[in-house]
């Protein structure tokens, strides 16, 4: 029975988003397991509270993920 656990910077993504996520990631799973083990298939969306992430030693925030989502800023990289 696969869990999937997406940990995300709460008040970036809006419900409709996240319900993509969930179906898309479900659907990716069933890609590989077959479609019999979609009921058993769980994902879980946790909101982290912002400033409560790092990336690369820098702390991401909501501000800072929508600079990004604009291309206005470079995403930090992973040490």
């Amino acid at each position: 029975m696969p869990l999937i656990n997406i940990k995300l910077i709460e008040g970036v993504f809006s419900p409709e988003q996240k319900q993509r996520m969930i179906e898309r990631v479900t659907d990716a799973m069933v890609s590989v397991e077959g479609e019999n083990m979609r009921a058993l298939t769980t994902v879980i969306i946790d909101d982290v509270k912002s400033g409560d992430w790092g990336i690369g030693g820098r702390t991401a925030t909501v501000e800072l993920v929508r600079e990004i989502q604009k291309g206005k800023v470079k995403p930090p990289t992973a040490a």
